[in-house]
């Protein structure tokens, strides 16, 4: 009598055939993504880099009450085609600011136009020739270089190239998240730990919990349409504000926070509220004295991973107003402000050549914070995390 081995069975040797084959391939598909995000990441680093660095030009500046009027007055004729438009208009600022400046003229390092950065940074420019040889001459004397660009990060946005900055989209953006965290965090735990400790299992909430899951996974935009209609047209709150901007993300990250705390809720052993049961505590005790804490971990990280996913949003703050152009930072959460994501979408559609650099300089200051967030979430769960 013979007995057939099972290790021969040709069906089992072509579905390891099949498990080889799929392991290869997602071997592929991870090298080939890993692969598209290095290049991203090298490509994008490689154009934002020249944005960190701007041309500076040194020339003799002349404060008197011609030039505080006529600010093209300021410099030598020759040099004006060099100078910034934007640093000329600041003179009567200067001035007034400090008057012991009339009648001077000393010699200063003062902002160069963007189409002369664009020649010493060797990228395409319109300079024309008598422009470049002054270049060229003020090189060879030491008089033109690049410098570290300090108006990038200290300055609000602007229709001149070289003058342009993040700073109010940043603080706009550091405002505007702070309401979207401050009503999106407190409702969404909350309403977690009612769902999941509390509520009754009926038609309602069933209702309630499906709605929930789909609000978590509709187009942004839409929740912009919300703001728009409620928050401005029906409250009258001030349009293009953090205050409106973080009500409208606050809409959109509440069913994200809700999701993944019922998620760290729901993982908790069952023998913590039953032990506390016996021990004679009551639901709300044994829910917010072991359970929550416990679950805690869960919670911040699908928290903060809601926030990041809020920053970088959009359409939804384009629908409330927020990518007007703002020089100057807010000073409120009811000032109107733009966010760094609307000013990144504002400056890709400049025309000028060192609006492309600066597009992708604030692409990559986003893409940091946005890493550091996630960073942060996968510490706190790391950390805290308590296994069973």
């Amino acid at each position: 009598m013979t007995t057939s081995n099972p290790f021969d069975d040709p069906g089992l040797a072509r579905r390891h055939r099949k498990a080889r084959r799929f392991k290869r391939m997602t071997q592929l598909t991870i090298a080939l993504t890993m692969g598209f995000l290095l290049f991203f990441l090298v490509d994008m680093g490689r154009t934002a880099f020249p944005a960190l660095w701007q041309t500076y030009v040194e020339v003799e500046v002349t404060y008197n009450e011609t030039s505080a009027r006529f600010t093209s007055m300021a410099v030598d004729k020759e040099y004006r085609d060099l100078v910034s438009r934007a640093w000329l208009r600041e003179i009567p600022q200067k001035v007034q600011a400090d008057p012991s400046l009339i009648g001077t003229t000393p010699t200063q390092w003062v902002l160069a136009d963007d189409e002369v950065d664009q020649y010493m940074k060797d990228h395409y420019n319109s300079l024309k020739p008598d422009a470049i040889a002054q270049v060229e001459a003020l090189k060879k004397q030491g008089r033109i270089a690049l410098q570290w660009n300090t108006h990038f990060f200290t300055h609000g946005d602007s229709k001149i190239p070289e003058y342009a900055g993040i700073r109010s989209a940043v603080i706009g953006s550091v405002l505007t998240l702070i309401v979207t965290m401050a009503l999106a965090f407190p409702l969404g735990v909350m309403t977690a730990v009612y769902l999941e400790e509390f509520a009754r299992d009926n038609w309602f909430t069933r209702f309630v919990e499906v709605n929930i899951n789909n609000l978590a996974s509709i187009p942004s935009i839409l929740f912009g349409l919300l703001g728009l209609s409620v928050f401005i047209n029906l409250f009258g709150l001030p349009r293009s504000s953090p205050l409106v901007g973080g009500m409208t993300l606050a809409l959109m990250t509440l069913p994200i926070i809700i999701v993944s705390a019922r998620a760290a809720l729901r993982s908790v052993p069952a023998s913590i509220r039953q032990a506390g049961y016996g021990l004679g505590l009551t639901r709300q005790d044994i829910v917010k004295d072991h359970v929550l804490p416990v679950a805690m971990p869960g919670v911040l990280t699908g928290s903060i991973i809601g926030l990041a996913q809020a920053m970088g949003e959009t359409a939804p703050l384009i629908i409330v107003g927020m990518i007007a152009f703002i020089p100057d930072a807010p000073g409120s959460f009811t000032e109107a402000a733009t966010v760094l994501p609307a000013q990144i979408f504002t400056w890709s559609g400049m025309p000028e050549r060192a609006f492309v650099e600066k597009t992708a300089a604030g692409i990559m200051v986003i893409l940091l914070v946005m890493m550091t967030l996630n960073a942060a979430a996968i510490y706190l769960r790391k950390k805290y995390e308590i296994k069973w």
